[in-house]
């Protein structure tokens, strides 16, 4: 994934402030444990499609009663 394009640019940015952003990325790494990878690069994994992919229907099949 190029390094210009959007969502290489909104995965790798760093916010200034508290708000929205940082509790989004403790539930991205809340989710991660949940499902056994906790102290994984979530970065890193979403960059591969398929593993992401992958991680996502589990973290949601884990929410579906």
């Amino acid at each position: 994934m190029g390094e210009r394009r959007g969502v290489y640019k909104a995965l790798v940015w760093e916010h200034a402030g508290k708000g929205p952003l940082g509790r989004w990325e403790n539930n991205i790494k809340m989710d991660l444990e949940d499902v056994g990878c906790g102290g994984v690069d979530w970065v890193k994994l979403a960059q591969d499609r398929d593993r992401w992919q992958a991680l996502v229907y589990a973290v949601v099949s884990l929410r579906v009663p």
